[in-house]
């Protein structure tokens, strides 16, 4: 099967037929995502922030007032992406729906409008990458591949998928700049919006710009891209300081959120790289790698004479104790190591295409010089890839890069053998497409686990092992209840602040430092100790979810703490448990 067509309607078209097949699926099944969230905490805390502004709390606003401490803690995320969740809630409600149903098809539309864009843009960054013949295999491998990483799914209304899309748009932009002038302005635009959205996408923001600095360094008629992109990296950063930061702020720097610091640099860099650019003239190689270097020193003296503090790790200022029982068991930020051992499933879908991937680009490197193209694509796979190793949350990334590579791969067999057709060839083929599935090399995972090993008698062997607390309903009881503050574990702070008009003490966010530790202090102490945080911080209920590893690890490393006694039916004198909470997935305890 041949994809006959170039331009960007047709591969548009295949976007939008591959994005509804995605929402046949879903419907079909009931969109299972939506109706269990599972552990995706960010996606329900991001709709309650939409509900907030809604509700008319500032812009500039972003305090979480039912989390941590009394006041709550400002989170450190983007009003960029709160706007067109909140728009289409707005649009069905302007049409006669219910808040409910307006909220649901945002979550619908949102991720699955998203999915069918970054489907098009990866569809028109491999047609550049290797022609027109890897449309096809791209269509698919991308289809698959978004489809499995569950960062599209419905529901999934965190900034992760945004910043896919933006970045892979800035990386196909970047590709595209010597045929079509606009290009280079757009791609140096979709990198500073995704910078914006949030600061892990920094690394691949800094290689998007190198690849604009270096491509100009090396021939002279790059020139307009690197001005392009310079220029639109310059010009959103100073649409964005003055959209999302209050004038109050303009001078405060936040390491893990858009501010002074990303503003700085980013103008810096961006107007630097296009001013070079622009005034350059007839210049030599060495007069422009002079010039980009000189370049480089400045914005990284700016950087540390300035803003030192944001040099270091994110996590380096954060309490040990969050670090060892939080931070710790984040999945999305383990390393690959741990991964391996503990998540061989996830190990196998997030990392073996990308490898895969990259030892087609070394053999091929191997072979010939790179094309500019190829170099561009390269330099932004490898980065990801690297970041994986450090933190699974790369391989997203990764995963998405990785197409280019592999559909190339697989068109170039299947023309091989089209021109001579044996089984050989189709054997070839086949293999070829199974081996870039991120899914087969999921399956095969489970498979080899299943025959490996068998999981220890009596762990997590009981049904209450297998509740998560992850739906509306288990939170029903809860929310009926008088408004106070609830003492959960960090794993429930989003779902009790969505399901529910309770306050959520803890959260799984680095800001809520205060209440985070209040919680481990009351579930790892003992009876005493937990109620004398009870009534520091005014709590007035205890919830405890019977499956929630959260708990069940803080137990197993306080036995005498509250939680383990909680999980173990030893409810001290101070707390009452609500009846109609016995034997739910949510256990809630009254303070007396």
């Amino acid at each position: 099967m041949t994809i006959q067509g170039t331009g960007w309607k047709h591969d548009l078209l295949l976007a939008l037929c591959a994005t509804l097949l995605v929402l046949a699926i879903n419907a079909i099944s009931g969109f299972p995502t939506i109706a269990d969230l599972g552990a995706d905490n960010d996606s329900m805390l991001r709709l309650v922030e939409v509900r907030d502004l809604l509700a008319g709390q500032s812009w500039f606003d972003l305090h979480q007032y039912r989390m941590g401490l009394t006041g709550g803690f400002v989170m450190h995320w983007s009003r960029l992406v709160d706007t067109p969740i909140s728009l289409i809630i707005l649009a069905f409600q302007a049409l006669g729906a219910s808040m409910a149903a307006a909220e649901r098809a945002a979550q619908i539309i949102w991720p699955l409008f998203l999915y069918g864009l970054t489907i098009f843009v990866i569809l028109r960054a491999s047609r550049r990458f290797a022609g027109a013949d890897v449309a096809m295999p791209s269509l698919i491998l991308s289809t698959a591949a978004l489809f499995f990483l569950g960062t599209f799914s419905p529901g999934t209304l965190d900034h992760h998928n945004v910043q896919i899309l933006l970045t892979a748009a800035s990386l196909w932009l970047l590709m595209e700049a010597p045929s079509w002038r606009p290009a280079a302005f757009l791609s140096g635009l979709c990198a500073g919006l995704t910078l914006a959205i949030g600061m892990e996408t920094a690394p691949y923001v800094a290689a998007l710009g190198a690849c604009a600095a270096v491509l100009f360094i090396l021939d002279e008629r790059e020139r307009l891209t690197a001005r392009g992109f310079g220029t639109g990296f310059a010009v959103v950063a100073l649409v964005v300081l003055v959209a999302t930061v209050p004038p109050s702020a303009w001078g405060v720097a936040q390491c893990d959120a858009f501010s002074a610091f990303q503003f700085v640099i980013a103008a810096l860099s961006g107007f630097g790289l296009a001013a070079i650019a622009g005034l350059s003239g007839q210049s030599t190689v060495k007069t422009r790698l002079v010039s980009m270097s000189a370049l480089f020193l400045a914005v990284a003296a700016v950087a540390i004479v300035f803003f030192p503090q944001c040099l270091a790790s994110p996590y380096a200022g954060l309490d040990e104790r969050l670090r060892t029982y939080w931070l710790n068991d984040v999945v999305e930020a383990q390393p690959f190591l741990s991964v391996a051992v503990n998540e061989p499933k996830l190990m196998a879908a997030r990392y073996v295409t990308p490898f895969i991937a990259l030892l087609l680009i070394g053999f091929q490197l191997h072979r010939r010089r790179p094309r500019r193209e190829e170099a561009i694509a390269a330099a932004l796979l490898i980065i990801a890839f690297v970041i994986s190793l450090w933190q699974v949350r790369g391989s997203t990334f990764s995963v998405a890069f990785a197409v280019l590579p592999l559909s190339t791969w697989i068109a170039g067999i299947r023309l091989q053998a089209s021109a001579a057709q044996s089984w050989r060839g189709s054997t070839r083929i086949a293999a070829a497409w199974l081996a870039s599935l991120n899914v087969t090399w999921a399956g095969v995972a489970v498979a080899a686990q299943s025959v490996a090993q068998k999981a220890p008698a009596g762990i997590n062997s009981d049904a209450d092992h297998a509740l998560t607390c992850s739906k509306a309903g288990d939170f029903g009881d809860l929310a009926a209840l008088p408004a106070t503050t609830v003492l959960a574990s960090s794993n429930l702070g989003s779902a009790i602040v969505m399901f529910t008009g309770h306050r959520a003490l803890a959260s799984p966010y680095h800001r809520n430092v205060g209440g985070n530790l209040a919680m481990l202090d009351a579930f790892m102490g003992t009876p005493d100790a937990a109620r004398a945080v009870v009534e520091r911080e005014h709590v007035g209920l205890v919830a405890i979810c019977r499956g929630n590893s959260e708990e069940l690890s803080l137990a197993a490393e306080a036995p005498a703490g509250l939680a383990a006694r909680l999980l173990h039916g030893d409810v001290p004198d101070w707390l009452e448990l609500d009846g109609q909470t016995a034997g739910k997935p949510v256990k809630v305890y009254k303070v007396r």
